[in-house]
């Protein structure tokens, strides 16, 4: 009976703490076992879906991206997440709220509706990790944090720059830290983008780390790189799983070899511990092209160290 109660916690658990054993392969699959709820009293960090992809310019199927890295999410659900020594859930009151709701018939529309999706639980003081869909999402939501936190520096995995120049109102994965910067949404000067291995001849004032510059000069480098260049900015931290090799993420839409192993960006993620991170999110699985769930897996590792990073400095830090 006792074992018949720890089932589907998603629905089931009484608390918003905690870490709990279930079968990982049963159940319904939240974020790693998160209570579903739309009750934001109490809550920490939101945990949510953004199923949209009508702005990639290759491969389309990163709209079932946020399911496929809660699905994935529970083969970490049952034990503290490895190798950090607290338990974030112990820490923080999580939920997975569900997705964001938009109409994909009116596709103008959707920056607005995932700008008040973020609006809306940002202003009952939560933070958010967000799980995608394409990388245009980001900028919607930069667009709500920015509104809360004042210009924001940014923190920036991938394969592409996403900063070339644009028409007012495109809604394109390639072009939103362009928008975002002319628009003072986050200052370049105290910005960085790590993993690039694509052309654009115009930084727009980011710093960049390339994927190279990651192989050649280590972790350890990289890492005192990105927090002298952030300092204690509020903190915008976006995570595009094509920034990992295409031998670590084939499930993505616009993948680039040469990039970095899971591992390294695990290392450099865990590095910045003490950073003012107040948002997040991850981007651009697409299950339909994995192999093994390896790149959905890879996803949720990914959220997981980050809601580590938000603990440390937000919770557990402070309770220091």
């Amino acid at each position: 009976m006792e074992q018949a109660q720890n089932n589907d916690q998603a629905m089931t658990r009484d608390s918003l703490y905690g870490t709990a054993a279930e079968s990982t392969y049963a159940g319904i699959t939240s974020f790693s076992r998160r209570r579903y709820s739309r009750d934001l009293r109490g809550v920490d960090v939101v945990v949510s879906g953004v199923p949209f992809d009508t702005a990639t310019s290759n491969r389309p199927g990163a709209r079932f991206g946020p399911r496929a890295i809660r699905a994935a999410s529970v083969q970490q659900a049952w034990a503290r997440h490895w190798p950090w020594a607290f338990d974030p859930f112990d820490h923080l009151a999580v939920i997975d709220y569900g997705d964001c709701a938009f109409d994909s018939g009116t596709p103008q529309s959707v920056p607005a509706s995932i700008q008040a999706h973020a609006e809306h639980i940002l202003e009952a003081g939560c933070a958010m990790l967000t799980l995608g869909g394409d990388h245009f999402i980001s900028y919607p939501l930069l667009k709500a944090h920015a509104r809360r936190h004042g210009p924001l520096a940014l923190i920036h995995f991938d394969a592409h720059s996403d900063t070339w120049p644009d028409e007012e109102g495109r809604i394109d994965h390639g072009t939103m830290f362009w928008h975002a910067a002319r628009e003072g949404l986050v200052d370049p000067s105290c910005s960085v983008q790590v993993g690039l291995r694509t052309t654009n001849d115009d930084s727009q004032g980011f710093a960049i780390l390339d994927a190279r510059q990651v192989h050649r000069q280590g972790t350890e480098a990289i890492i005192a790189a990105i927090r002298q260049r952030v300092g204690d900015r509020p903190v915008y931290l976006t995570f595009d799983i094509d920034c990992l090799d295409p031998a670590y993420a084939p499930g993505t839409g616009t993948p680039v070899c040469g990039g970095l192993s899971t591992l390294q960006a695990l290392e450099i993620l865990g590095g910045l511990r003490g950073i003012n991170l107040v948002g997040m999110d991850l981007v651009e699985v697409a299950p339909a092209y994995d192999h093994a769930d390896i790149t959905a897996l890879a996803g949720a590792t990914l959220a997981m160290e980050m809601l580590c990073l938000y603990a440390a400095r937000h919770k557990v830090g402070a309770a220091r």
